[in-house]
């Protein structure tokens, strides 16, 4: 009888550290109530049901990779910062859960250095004005 020897993984196969069940549940719902969303909520994002949400953040249930990826995008963050717990932990709340706002926010993190000085100058002005 022969058996097949056992290869190791290439090395040029990426790996995705996965936290185990359990922390990547808590790291979910705190995800989940950053953006200020119910477990129905995510739930029907998803087109799943509000129990399945719930298992997964209890760490009853293993995600597969496509609901990572879709997971991700109805939390509005990368597949990596869905699995990373250390990225929750070192980061700082969300001001506000307003998408709209949040998106002008992205937009402006990546104007130049003197395009942003003239727009706090526009903003602060326009403050002055209404208070």
């Amino acid at each position: 009888m022969k058996t097949t020897p056992k290869t190791k993984p290439d090395a040029s196969t990426p790996t995705i550290p996965v936290p185990d069940e359990l922390s990547f549940g808590r790291h979910l719902q705190q995800l989940r109530k950053r953006r200020g969303l119910s477990q129905v909520e995510l739930a029907l994002r998803l087109g799943i049901h509000q129990s399945l949400i719930s298992q997964y953040e209890r760490g009853y249930l293993r995600l597969h990779g496509g609901l990572i990826v879709r997971l991700a995008a109805a939390l509005d963050v990368t597949p990596d910062a869905l699995l990373s717990a250390q990225e929750l932990e070192s980061s700082r709340p969300a001001p506000t859960t307003d998408r709209r706002f949040l998106r002008r926010l992205q937009k402006i993190d990546r104007l130049s250095a003197h395009d942003k000085k003239l727009l706090l100058g526009t903003i602060d002005a326009f403050l002055a004005k209404v208070s």
